[in-house]
């Protein structure tokens, strides 16, 4: 079972381009994608119903911004839009879909770089994201969160680190953010199953950065750990085109 995520930098725009012979030729079993920036009146047909997937949507009260959805072969068990907090569910940013076996995150994390108030309400958005899903575990979910962090990890996981130390996305508040997931029981996999490998999964417009692979790696599946046995591949597609980030992708025993 494949699980794809991928922050589309619009949907109407990449429905323009490959995107549904993308979905053909790969058939993701799911496929999660972020930044959306559509509201419900904007979502035409096309969009809403691509063959042989349900779609799902949360969209974000602000026009043109924010949103993610999910489209998945399978029906879920139950489908959420948020976990319960108003300034962070306004925003369009989570969509939770149980399935029998795991319980899926789709998230776009905000981006901090706008001002030190957003840079607040992203770390914010981390916390509460963090304490749902250690409640969730708790009640012996299993979990797949996977989306736009909008935060590299490591050194291993952006082009140029010495440069972007005071920039948000590699400050060390954010990176202390993501050591904290990983002690509270949750994994990175490409991580877990790529120890050496660097790739980006995210790259500027402008520079020619995705020409000269100047890069960041900020789009991710972590799972809970008592999930991580059913984890076998992990996967970043770099060759796939379309929008600033490419998708990524993460394979489970059937």
């Amino acid at each position: 079972m494949k699980i794809y995520s991928w922050n589309v930098n619009g949907l109407r725009a990449i429905m323009k381009k490959e995107f549904l012979s993308f979905i053909e030729n790969d058939s993701p079993d799911v496929l999660c994608i972020q930044e959306t920036k559509l509201q419900e009146a904007t979502l035409d047909d096309a969009a809403r119903n691509i063959e042989g997937y349900h779609s799902y949507f949360s969209f974000a009260e602000k026009k043109g911004y924010s949103g993610v959805a999910t489209y998945t072969k399978v029906e879920p068990i139950s489908v959420s839009h948020g976990i319960g907090i108003e300034e962070f569910d306004s925003e369009g940013r989570i969509l939770i879909t149980e399935f029998e076996n795991f319980t899926l995150l789709n998230i776009y994390f905000p981006n901090g770089q706008q001002n030190e108030q957003r840079l607040d309400y992203k770390m914010r958005f981390y916390d509460a994201i963090l304490e749902y899903c250690n409640d969730k575990v708790k009640d012996g979910k299993k979990l797949i969160i996977c989306g736009d962090y909008n935060t590299a990890h490591t050194p291993m996981d952006i082009k140029n680190a010495k440069a972007n130390e005071k920039t948000s996305g590699f400050l060390p508040m954010e990176r202390e953010w993501m050591d904290k997931f990983i002690a509270n029981g949750y994994t990175d996999t490409f991580r877990y199953l790529n120890q050496e490998t660097i790739k980006y999964s995210w790259w500027s417009y402008k520079f020619k950065a995705r020409e000269r692979n100047t890069g960041w790696r900020i789009d991710y599946h972590f799972v809970s750990n008592n999930l991580l046995d059913e984890v076998t591949g992990a996967e970043i597609l770099n060759e796939v085109y379309g929008s600033d980030h490419c998708p990524v992708v993460i394979e489970l025993k059937d």
